[in-house]
């Protein structure tokens, strides 16, 4: 794979996939702008900080991102957000914040990013989904499900409906990733994020959860000319487990 004079915009780029991505398709060759609530720490072509539950910020992302690289050929909705619990004990709050970062702003942002890529000839949108929600439902995290199954259903729609110009649609659909928000969510409900994270390992065929880097891998597959022939497609990435 080569990304050599491609331009493309991360959401969520401070996370811990975020970087793996951004960092990859940087050594790659890519132009990467990079959107996130703190963008200070990354290493970017340019930087596009805010917030993906305002409106009028997730309508503008595509276009600010193809400003400031010259052009748009990669959009990658790699933002979210983890809210466990059934719905009885689901908040407005979390309700808002969900729908917001998980199915709002990437709806936004592709169809922002769809007529710039169009009018250019094409490009690549690779959303994350999950193995929860996005492929199977999951228990105790009805919200979280939820919103996976509302952006999966958009991207295969997506897929099929944009095609004929050239974009290719698809999703990565990852199960754990020892990333900071994982561990910090150990760490919330009283465990040891070290001790949390091996244990959640044995429960893999692999032998471990994923790292950002396993995911990051298959993300710019999907972008890349790799992937030519794949459009509306949700490609899981979990070492061999199921939703359980």
């Amino acid at each position: 794979m080569t990304f050599q004079g491609k331009r493309a915009l991360v959401t969520g780029a401070a996370g811990g996939i975020g970087r793996a991505i951004v960092t990859e398709l940087r050594a790659q060759g890519a132009r990467v702008a990079v959107a996130d609530q703190n963008v200070s720490e990354l290493a970017a072509d340019a930087y596009l900080p805010g917030d993906l539950r305002e409106a009028a910020y997730s309508d503008t992302l595509p276009q600010e991102a193809a400003a400031a690289l010259g052009g748009l050929d990669i959009v990658i909705n790699n933002a979210g957000v983890i809210t466990r619990g059934s719905v009885t004990e689901t908040t407005d709050a979390d309700w808002d914040l969900s729908l917001g970062v998980n199915v709002h702003a990437p709806f936004r942002i592709c169809r922002a990013a769809i007529p710039i890529m169009a009018k250019n000839g094409g490009g690549a949108i690779v959303n994350t989904a999950s193995c929860w929600g996005g492929k199977a439902p999951g228990p105790n995290h009805a919200l979280y499900c939820m919103t996976k199954a509302a952006i999966a259903s958009l991207t295969q729609c997506m897929g099929m409906d944009h095609a004929h110009q050239g974009i290719r649609v698809n999703a990565v659909c990852p199960n754990e990733v020892n990333t900071p928000m994982l561990r910090s969510g150990f760490a919330k409900r009283g465990f040891d994020p070290d001790t949390a994270v091996a244990e959640l390992g044995t429960t893999v065929p692999l032998g471990r959860i994923a790292e950002p880097e396993d995911i990051a891998d298959v993300v710019l597959f999907l972008a890349s000319d790799a992937a030519r022939y794949m459009c509306g497609a949700l490609i899981e990435v979990n070492g061999g487990k199921p939703v359980s």
